[in-house]
């Protein structure tokens, strides 16, 4: 069994990001600028947005953090994203999800420029994921094909179950393991809480990603023996015994899967750090689109 080490593979992409800032500063061209939205006080989106910041300090970008209150209303929030999408410094941004109850987080996607939409989930980019066209890849699904692609897992001819269907994960690794490129060309399954003999049908997977915020929910019985296992999955249980009072759990038993696959991901420590670095690489790349 492998353990895909998201957390060394991230360092080492972000050595590569620096490295390529490093050349850019060398240059005296712009040095990529990526700007995040959070609104209210949510604690685990203050962490979230807090990590992604601190990513972009240690490879050299410059970042902005932009928080606004809770009951701030959608005309202003709009506003905050019209004005971004019209600042030359400002290369690409992120929304914080989810917003308070009161914003339609379609409505304030949509207003995002496609072309500073690093976060992938803008209709635009995501008709071009479809199509395999040059785009911005939603970051988790991003940072697992990173993962797959630099452990060299094999996908070619292998069934891809996908266990969950939201449009951050399970839709667009569904297209992404399916279409004709490294990652992909699988016979992708996407299932989801209303697939019938979901058990059976896992059983027979050569890869499985679980994607569907369950936690334990993929156990040692649905998996067969060399199965590839990617746990997107990331709930915090509450724990006393635990300092932070919680600790983190995946959708995967992991330590009764863990001894039946032929390469699996730890939670922590395996799907998140990629995301934040597929953030960067998009980012990176949102700079270069611009030369």
């Amino acid at each position: 069994m492998v353990l895909l080490d998201g957390i060394a593979t991230s360092a080492q992409i972000r050595k590569e990001i620096a490295a390529a800032v490093a050349d850019l500063k060398a240059a005296g061209k712009k040095i990529p600028h990526l700007a995040a939205v959070l609104v209210g006080d949510n604690g685990a989106s203050l962490t979230y947005v807090g990590a992604k910041v601190k990513a972009c300090e240690d490879v050299g970008f410059r970042s902005t953090l932009i928080q606004k209150k809770a009951d701030i209303t959608e005309k202003e929030l709009l506003e905050v994203v019209y004005d971004l999408n019209r600042n030359a410094e400002i290369d690409g941004y992120i929304l914080q999800l989810p917003f308070p109850k009161h914003i339609d987080d379609q409505k304030i996607l949509l207003a995002v420029d496609p072309a500073k939409d690093v976060d992938g989930f803008h209709p635009e980019n995501v008709g071009r994921m479809a199509l395999n066209l040059p785009c911005f890849l939603p970051a988790t699904p991003a940072g697992i094909l990173e993962l797959i692609k630099r452990y060299e897992v094999k996908t070619e001819g292998k069934n891809c179950v996908v266990i969950g269907r939201s449009h951050i994960v399970g839709l667009p690794m569904s297209i992404l393991m399916q279409r004709n490129d490294y990652p992909g060309n699988c016979t992708v399954t996407l299932t989801h809480s209303k697939t019938k003999d979901l058990r059976a049908i896992c059983a027979d997977a050569d890869i499985i990603i679980a994607a569907i915020g369950k936690p334990g929910y993929v156990t040692a019985d649905m998996v067969k023996d060399g199965a590839v296992v990617i746990d997107v999955g990331i709930t915090r249980i509450p724990d006393p015994s635990k300092k932070s009072g919680f600790r983190i759990s995946g959708d995967v038993k992991f330590d009764e899967v863990a001894p039946r696959c032929s390469f699996i991901t730890p939670v922590p420590g395996g799907v998140g750090p990629m995301t934040i670095a597929s953030l960067l690489l998009n980012t990176l790349s949102a700079v270069k689109n611009k030369a």
